[in-house]
């Protein structure tokens, strides 16, 4: 028989503003400790030195994961211009340089071929899996790596600041699996003069924002209290990409025992994927099929 997880039956959202020097999954093993939770995860990892919009989600919104993983994102970034580091970061080695210093007019102009549906190899200093082992750790044990390139949606990249000749701000809003340090050194092989991402912030993720996000010291503060859970959002924020159904008594009963359910709809088409509601609970995602909705994920609220 497994052993049973200790710890509370506690589900929503929580959007921490992650401060740099965690990595995100120390962050959610402090936020799973604070509320005392059987079960979190988080939407997105960030690099331990990223700070910005780091999504936690707590036991049942761990099912609407997916939808924050899949939303889009904005980034903030910093670029060193003149210098490539083997880790695309300032943390990593400098292994370049370059006396070159391009003109803001040629950094606009450059941020073109990074917009759309582009082709993108992540850094050798990553969690891209080579043959069953993650990349970051062949690149460690000094091994040459060779990761193929991944398709990435970048819906925009904006020139937003140049406080000097070495440095370009930027902000960029893109889809999952994107990897902000391969843009920043992309950009500087474009531009023929070397670069890599001084500092880096994610400032909104899916509905989530970094001005409304949690500090780990507030976590910290309210740890193991009743007040912390006044900090969750509630589950269905990680469902606002889907529309929402009512669903009837006999059909939310029937939602909950992962069968097909009646639904009131008017606004979807048969084969949409939404989620149901029944007397302002989240019961269920799935895809409605002419008045039901056929479950793929459901929610156990029950206290």
């Amino acid at each position: 028989m497994g052993r049973r997880k200790k710890g509370r039956d506690v589900h929503g959202w929580l959007v921490v503003d992650k401060p740099a020097g965690y990595s995100s999954n120390a962050v959610v093993m402090k936020v799973r400790w604070a509320f005392d939770a059987k079960k979190a995860g988080h939407a997105g990892t960030l690099d331990p030195e990223a700070t910005g919009v780091l999504a936690i989600a707590l036991g049942e919104a761990t099912k609407t994961v997916p939808y924050i993983t899949d939303a889009l994102k904005a980034y903030r970034f910093t670029v060193r211009l003149g210098q490539a580091t083997n880790t695309d970061d300032a943390e990593g080695e400098v292994i370049a340089t370059s006396d070159a210093r391009p003109t803001d007019g040629e950094i606009s102009g450059a941020l073109g071929q990074f917009i759309g549906d582009i082709m993108q190899v992540p850094p050798k200093f990553s969690a891209v899996k080579i043959d069953g082992e993650r990349a970051y750790k062949l690149a460690r044990d000094g091994e040459e790596v060779e990761i193929e390139a991944r398709p990435l949606f970048v819906e925009s990249l904006t020139f937003v600041d140049r406080p000097d000749a070495d440095h370009v701000t930027l902000e960029m809003v893109c889809g999952k699996g994107g990897y902000v340090r391969a843009i920043a050194r992309d950009l500087g092989e474009a531009l023929g003069c070397h670069g890599h991402v001084r500092d880096l912030r994610r400032i909104w993720s899916g509905p989530f924002v970094a001005e409304e996000g949690v500090s780990l010291e507030r976590i910290e503060e309210l740890a193991k209290t009743d007040e912390i859970d006044a900090l969750l959002l509630p589950l269905e924020e990680g469902l606002t990409s889907l529309p929402e159904l009512k669903a009837t008594h006999e059909g939310a009963v029937r939602l909950g025992h992962g069968n097909p359910g009646m639904v009131i709809a008017s606004d979807v088409d048969y084969g949409d994927e939404c989620w149901a509601s029944f007397e302002g609970r989240p019961v269920a995602v799935g895809v409605y099929k002419a008045g039901e909705l056929h479950p793929s994920r459901v929610f156990n609220l029950d206290d």
